[in-house]
């Protein structure tokens, strides 16, 4: 188990961060793996009736950063200046800091004390509880959960949801197919329910005993209910909490061992 790789799951550039954060924290390989594709969609005749009326929404929501990605696209093209009097709010850290980044906006983000950024964190902020008659968008993928949308309309929101991207399931490569099978990796790291739910078909017994990280807590349940007996909760889906996370679920030891043969190699 010592070469074993640690198994990423995050698609996309964020991806390979978190796989530079992890072999810097453990001193071990890395291997990605791909099991979720993201892709924008073209544009709707209600996307652009949304961008062309941007102005109107008191509140603005995304959650994902390629969600704040392809908001941050459209906007370029029809608000060369962006209106004011918007509030702005992102489900998790990363993309709040994609929302900055590319629009320059200050985003709300869920409370410190909430302890994990979850769709059920960010609704507890006090600016989102009494939302009468005001006009929201939610920028989200297609599918996905809908607790965002009901709950914001419940509060008294006029919410509308617009689907900027897809997710499409990749199946593992026939060698990723094994070392889940198998158990033949040192920890797991998945961020994403409908991640979880799609590779717990190739996790056999052994894997099911091998470390799971995860970001928060609704994903250790999903987890158990899956059959994994291991699962361990991060402080939150950056790079760094998910890495501390692989660090602690792995002898520290070991690790040390390798980085510094590693560095004298």
């Amino acid at each position: 188990m010592g070469s074993s790789p640690v198994l990423v799951t995050r698609p996309g550039p964020r991806g390979d961060l978190l796989a530079a954060a992890i072999e810097a924290a453990v001193g071990a390989p890395v291997a990605r793996l791909e099991a979720l594709r993201l892709e924008a969609l073209a544009e709707t005749p209600e996307q652009r009736a949304a961008w062309l009326d941007f102005d109107h929404f008191r509140r603005v929501v995304v959650v994902s950063p390629f969600a704040a990605e392809c908001l941050a696209e459209a906007l370029d093209r029809y608000w060369p200046q962006l209106p004011l009097g918007i509030d702005y709010y992102a489900v998790g850290a990363a993309s709040a800091a994609t929302l900055h980044e590319r629009l320059g906006v200050r985003v709300h983000v869920p409370p410190a004390e909430a302890g994990e950024d979850t769709s059920e964190a960010l609704l507890r902020l006090g600016s989102l509880q009494r939302l009468a008659e005001e006009k929201v968008l939610l920028v989200a993928g297609e599918g996905g959960r809908t607790l965002l949308a009901e709950t914001l309309a419940e509060r008294g929101a006029r919410v509308t949801r617009l689907a900027v991207y897809r997710r499409t399931p990749l199946d593992p490569s026939p060698a990723l197919q094994a070392c889940l099978a198998e158990g033949d990796y040192r920890a797991l790291v998945v961020s994403s329910g409908e991640i979880l739910e799609h590779l717990a078909r190739w996790c056999a017994d052994a894997a099911l005993n091998q470390p799971l990280i995860v970001s928060s807590a609704r994903l250790a349940t999903l987890a158990g209910k899956l059959g994994f007996r291991a699962p361990v909760v991060a402080s939150g889906a950056t790079p760094a909490a998910l890495a501390a996370a692989v660090a602690d679920a792995c002898d520290p030891q070991e690790a040390d061992v390798d980085q510094d043969d590693l560095e004298k190699g």
